[in-house]
């Protein structure tokens, strides 16, 4: 049986690191290039990392990724390698239309044989490639002889009459789809099924290669595969780490046709600029045994707390922090991103910060000091009622005659950011807060206060799921990791006598799927209301979402793990009059 060797390279890029990205290129072509692949495919701008953001309104970036991607050309000797990168047409005249594009080079045996430009540019949601890129406008079939491939990019593959149903029907037997596509949950399965269903009406086998690691709130999971030209899924990789695939394809399976169905008559017009170009390439024989990947799918709640790990990671690790500073409470929110801080950077990078004030518990203490204990943490305990009492008494002629509310309340949160940031600049660690998406949407946090920070792990993260993540955290360790007091306590932030959340919000498993509609899905009032949700209660949590954009705008960046996280993907004006209730 004549096989073809393909190996899919899902790395982690650092944007703007290019010599970092390129050595890890090199090395997965080595890697691959000893066991003998014919073909390597590396994600979607793997050279420069994904989103460039503005960096690609800067002339010498650009020149700068055209050098690295000479590097790359250099160490690709005997093996096709597919590279994305930010072409300028500065390498060749491959496209009439000037401008940035987002590419991808065809390199075989150290030469540039062709480079692909990116033809649907996706602007939505976090996308927003329009910005900086201009659309590819060419079709491209390259022939090795035994096999006729094409490359694509990342949202060519989403569109049903786009470059993988004109490919196909122009002759490709494999289509090599590279990609930058970030996490949330559910989207996994999403991308499996539609793409299996682009390989199953073109009778074509496709391979994804998807990127991994954090990228300041995105998070990309890898997760790449492969599927045959019968829709069939033939290999899955791991999710959220980086890990070189090969596997072989029969090659006569590519050719043989398929006996089931006829193949889908290819959109394809006269006004197509299709390109065949012939590649000199010898399949390897001689190839040695490649080990089966066994696959491990991950529960719902594990995938999501592996996306906030790895999140977390890279955002410490790439900006260069020594560590990390928590402000715990005894409550769960906290309890959570020290966890998860723990698994993603190690137990001797991590501070806890405990700020008892007049109204923290005996039981949150406790629940505070046993969970640093269980972590392996050190507690640092800084008590805030002497500095309290010397805010009270500077603004007490100022306030004569007010009566106390929210303000003094706010005081202690503020007291306790401005501690936290104290830790942060004389010993260097990042401040982790702890508010999660309930709080957020609702605006039930301080800003200056338990909002300030430079991380925020958990605010995409609804407060019932906050539940569910350390429930399932503490089954992994089996034992209590989180303290068990701490998943049955009532919510509460402690800052004046006999306080609950549910004074000012309805309880979380009321409150989030009215978020999720009115944030995540865009219903309208009416379809709230027949959510069976009550009229006052529907009205106060939209109107409590619609005042809070000011603070949400201020609010440090975190973790995307939901279809609709609030900054890049929820862009509302701050000042704004529209009623909704």
């Amino acid at each position: 049986m004549k096989t073809l060797r393909m190996a899919l390279a899902q790395m982690n890029p650092t944007v703007g690191d290019l010599s970092g990205n390129v050595k890890k290129i090199i090395a997965g072509i080595k890697k691959a290039r000893d066991l003998r692949a014919d073909i390597i495919a590396f994600p979607e701008l793997a050279v420069t990392g994904y989103p460039p953001e503005d960096l690609l309104l800067k002339p010498q970036f650009i020149k700068d990724n055209i050098d690295a991607l000479n590097k790359i050309i250099a160490a690709s000797k005997d093996i096709i390698s597919i590279a994305g990168f930010v072409d300028e047409n500065i390498i060749g005249s491959y496209n009439v239309s000037n401008g940035i594009h987002n590419a991808a080079a065809v390199i075989a045996d150290c030469k540039l044989t062709d480079v692909y430009h990116k033809m649907h540019l996706p602007n939505y949601s976090v996308f927003d490639e329009y910005r900086y890129f201009k659309p590819g406008m060419r079709y491209t079939i390259y022939d090795i002889g035994a096999v006729k491939f094409s490359v694509n990019i990342c949202e060519d593959l989403w569109h049903e009459q786009g470059p993988v149903n004109i490919q196909a029907g122009a002759g490709a037997d494999i289509i090599l789809n590279i990609n930058a596509s970030p996490y949330h949950t559910g989207k996994i399965s999403f991308r499996e099924q539609l793409i299996a269903a682009q390989a199953l009406k073109n009778k074509v086998a496709i391979t994804y290669v998807n990127m991994v690691g954090g990228q300041d709130e995105l998070v990309f999971d890898g997760g790449s595969f492969a599927v045959d030209k019968s829709g069939e899924i033939i290999l899955r990789s791991s999710q959220f780490k980086e890990e070189l695939i090969v596997f072989d394809i029969d090659i006569e399976a590519l050719k043989t046709s398929d006996k089931v169905a006829e193949k889908t008559q290819p959109y394809v017009s006269s006004e197509d600029n299709i390109e065949k170009i012939k590649i000199d390439h010898s399949i390897k024989t001689g190839k040695p045994a490649i080990k089966p990947k066994k696959f491990i799918k991950l529960s719902p709640e594990e995938e999501v707390y592996n996306a906030l790990l790895l999140g977390t990671k890279d955002y410490v690790r790439k900006n260069g922090f020594n560590g990390v500073v928590i402000g715990l409470s005894g409550g769960i929110d906290s309890s959570l991103v020290a966890a998860i801080a723990v698994d993603a950077i190690g137990r001797k990078n991590v501070q806890g910060l405990f700020m008892p004030s007049p109204y923290t518990s005996k039981e949150s203490r406790e629940d505070a000091c046993r969970l640093a204990k269980n972590l392996g943490i050190k507690i640092i305990r800084v008590p805030i009622d002497k500095i309290f009492k010397t805010y009270l008494k500077t603004l007490a002629v100022k306030f004569k005659g007010a009566k106390k509310d929210i303000t003094e309340e706010n005081l202690q949160a503020r007291i306790r950011g401005n501690i936290l940031m104290a830790f942060s600049n004389k010993f260097g660690w990042l401040v982790l807060t702890t508010g999660n998406k309930s709080e957020m949407s609702v605006g039930y946090a301080t800003l200056y206060g338990d909002m300030a920070g430079g991380f925020a792990v958990i605010k995409d993260v609804p407060k019932t799921m906050v539940y569910d993540l350390c429930k399932w955290r503490n089954e992994k360790e089996r034992k209590a990791l989180i303290p068990e007091r701490v998943l049955w306590k009532e919510p509460t932030a402690e800052l004046k006598p006999d306080q609950r959340d549910t004074d000012t919000l309805p309880p979380y498993p009321v409150l989030d799927p009215i978020l999720k509609a009115y944030v995540e899905e865009d219903k309208d009032f009416d379809e709230i209301l027949k959510m069976g949700c009550d009229l006052e209660c529907a009205q106060k949590v939209i109107k409590m979402i619609d005042h809070s954009e000011y603070k949400r705008r201020q609010a440090p960046p975190g973790v995307k793990i939901t279809p609709r996280a609030f900054g890049k993907d929820r862009r509302f004006p701050i000042t704004n009059s529209y009623k909704s209730y």
